[in-house]
């Protein structure tokens, strides 16, 4: 065991958690996989959860190599990633391709390799790490909106007209997850609000066009109105079928819940494995395991801003919020929608749910976030060797 942490750096409680999360999605994972393995295999759930073990491998793959890298080669790293991220986006749009049916252009195929990625979850982790870079160069000066639009503004607006077509509630966190950045970051507020009535006015555009040319994007704007009216509508009990079978899994399961592998609602329930995985671990697990795992997703968040707060540089500190405010928000997302809290989005949940590109980018997030309480390590460590009587009353 000492071997193990002699590898691994960073705050020990976060590795803990996300072993802890990802040690919990397989059982889920292999109940809930049931009706994909009727439904498109041999009737065997094993494919599935053998898949699932080798995109958590990956991805942990991925936390390991990361939390090795200093978090300050990041800043540079960012400027380079961002275009290639708007290439990727370009020729995701362009390709069009459809997964198992899910409409719109938001997977790309990797050549020779024949893996499908979601390029719009690596384009928010990019474009969150540019924006804290971008804040912590301007930080105690005095901002200047028009001389912030180019170099900050234009990037984002950019990745998001990109995703928007595809992909609305994607398009929806970035964009929320990048003001409460720049808030976070001392942008004067008088600005943010000329920034937020803008992406309004175009929003407003966008779906005014895509309304008056429907073959433009054909079914995507209708989809996000009718999630939005089925989720106003409490009347009307039959007008989304997978919020009333998630409702259902989670009604059956009380308290203590059915049991592991019992549920009886993820035969019927679409997206069972992914979107939906929330109601089926409360078919199982009860009242009991949903609010565990709503916990260990808040325990994450408490240490995410502990590590924020011990950093030692303002990127830090902005780097750490940027990309880990949007694991624990699109968790929260996830499991409102389940409960009927919040209109049908099609957002995992980070860790649990099937699907490589959500793990892999998870996972690369968190070991940024490692990578900065990384250093914070060696800096206390040196302090500790220097002045070990002051860090001892610190301690204490």
């Amino acid at each position: 065991m000492k071997n193990i942490f002699h590898y691994i750096q960073g705050d020990k409680v976060i590795w803990g958690i996300v072993s802890l999360l990802a040690l919990l999605s397989f059982m889920p994972v292999y109940s809930a996989s049931s009706n994909l393995a009727y439904l498109f295999g041999d009737g065997s759930t094993l494919p599935y959860l053998l898949r699932h073990f080798a995109h958590l491998v990956l991805g942990f793959g991925i936390l390991y190599g990361i939390h090795k890298i200093p978090y300050n080669y990041f800043r540079g790293l960012s400027i380079i990633a961002l275009p290639v991220v708007v290439i990727l986006l370009g020729l995701t749009m362009a390709e069009g391709r459809t997964i198992d049916g899910a409409n719109a252009s938001r997977w790309i195929r990797i050549p020779f390799v024949g893996i499908t990625f979601q390029t719009s979850t690596l384009a928010g982790v990019v474009l969150m790490t540019y924006v804290a870079r971008y804040l912590s160069r301007i930080k105690d000066k005095t901002v200047i909106f028009k001389e912030t639009i180019l170099p900050l503004w234009t990037p984002v607006f950019i990745v998001l007209a990109l995703i928007l077509p595809a992909n609305f509630s994607t398009a929806g966190i970035i964009f929320t997850m990048v003001v409460m950045l720049v808030f976070v970051g001392g942008y004067p507020l008088k600005y943010l609000g000329i920034i937020l009535g803008t992406g309004l006015v175009f929003l407003t555009i966008f779906i005014l066009t895509a309304k008056a040319f429907p073959d433009i994007f054909p079914n995507r704007v209708d989809t996000w109105m009718s999630r939005i009216d089925n989720f106003a509508d409490k009347q009307d009990t039959e007008a989304d079928y997978q919020i009333e079978k998630a409702k259902i899994a989670i009604a059956s399961g009380g308290i203590t819940g059915l049991g592991p592998g019992k549920s009886v609602q993820k035969n019927f329930l679409p997206q069972s494995s992914s979107d939906f995985i929330y109601a089926i671990i409360v078919e199982e697990f009860g009242l009991v395991g949903g609010m565990f795992l709503m916990l260990l997703y808040l325990f994450l968040l408490f240490r995410i801003l502990v590590v924020a707060h011990k950093s030692t540089s303002v990127f830090g500190k902005l780097l750490v919020i940027g990309v880990g405010m949007p694991i624990i928000f699109r968790a929260m997302i996830n499991m409102a929608v389940a409960v009927e809290l919040f209109p049908v989005t099609g957002q995992n949940l980070p860790l649990i749910s099937s699907g490589g590109t959500s793990i892999w980018m998870t996972c690369l997030a968190l070991g940024m976030i490692l990578s900065v309480s990384a250093k914070r390590e060696v800096v206390h460590k040196e302090e500790a060797e220097e002045n070990p009587l002051d860090v001892l009353s610190e301690a204490i």
